[in-house]
């Protein structure tokens, strides 16, 4: 029996057993689902495959969203992404997640990981590492089932819905979720992943959920593509020897307390933050009218 209630008992399962996280959570998965492991393989590689496709699509995308709000900022950033102060790899990562989002608000094909509002960070950070460090496809798939457990145990113990807990819980999971899968691919430890998922969460706490005029595209679109480049630098992070001060099951207790004690105002009912500035009430009645 493979149980595990917070992301220390998933490290301490994976070191006493000599694997990678990823096996734990594959087993785990085969427990909970009665499905064979070939068979879960094959889901998390078609997963992998609609995340390749989406991004591909969004940084060459043109199309504007029904409301007008975004569309082609993804293609912009791509194009520049040889000539910014932060260089191509992470310009390319941002703009990977940025073209994601832009598909999702297009109502394209997407992987909701752990959401739809966030579904560019996870998937934008494998994808600059297949790209920029040739990352196998096999490797990346395992690294989708550490991301995985990391995101199963956040949600039964804080939240992933910014309606319940801001968009910490949205954005800042995928980060999580995003750091924890890179670290992997690099050849970290169980105890590493847990390190740079929390420095990746606590530097994302508080973060509110204020959609204008309620969908998920301002500032959800670019907020994906700061949210990849902070995972990215947890992960470098935790690599290079630093351990996050605060356990991760802690920041994590702390992301739930932070949402719990969130005004509704700022919890994904526009009804506070850049929803409520003057330019976003214009939209909203331009929109709605």
């Amino acid at each position: 029996m493979i149980n595990f209630n917070n992301i220390e008992e998933l490290i301490v399962l994976a070191e006493e057993a000599g694997t990678p996280l990823h096996e734990i959570v594959i087993k785990r998965e085969m427990q909970d689902s009665q499905k064979s492991r070939a068979e879960i393989m094959l889901s998390m590689q078609v997963n992998w495959q609609v995340m390749q496709a989406s991004i591909e699509r969004g940084i060459k995308n043109t199309e504007k969203s029904l409301s007008g709000l975004t569309g082609g900022d993804a293609k912009k950033l791509y194009a520049y992404r040889q000539h910014g102060y932060m260089g191509q790899e992470v310009l390319s990562a941002a703009a990977y997640a940025v073209g994601i989002s832009e598909v999702n608000a297009v109502m394209g094909r997407i992987v909701a990981c752990p959401t739809a509002g966030s579904c560019g960070i996870v998937p934008a950070a494998l994808y600059a590492a297949k790209m920029e460090r040739n990352a196998s496809d096999k490797a990346i798939v395992n690294a989708l089932f550490t991301a995985a457990g990391i995101g199963m145990v956040i949600d039964q113990n804080a939240s992933i819905a910014g309606a319940a807990g801001g968009c910490q819980a949205e954005c800042g999971t995928a980060a999580g979720m995003a750091a924890a899968a890179l670290v992997e691919l690099a050849g970290g430890s169980p105890r590493q992943i847990g390190n740079a998922v929390a420095l990746s969460i606590k530097n994302l706490l508080g973060l509110v959920c204020d959609p204008v005029a309620g969908l998920v595209e301002v500032p959800c679109v670019k907020r994906n593509g700061f949210a990849v480049i902070e995972a990215m630098l947890a992960a470098d992070m935790s690599m290079a020897g630093i351990d996050s001060v605060i356990p991760v099951d802690e920041v994590i207790d702390a992301m739930n307390r932070i949402g719990k004690a969130l005004p509704k105002s700022l919890r994904e009912t526009s009804e506070g933050g850049l929803a409520t500035t003057a330019t976003a009430q214009a939209i909203e009645k331009r929109i709605y009218k």
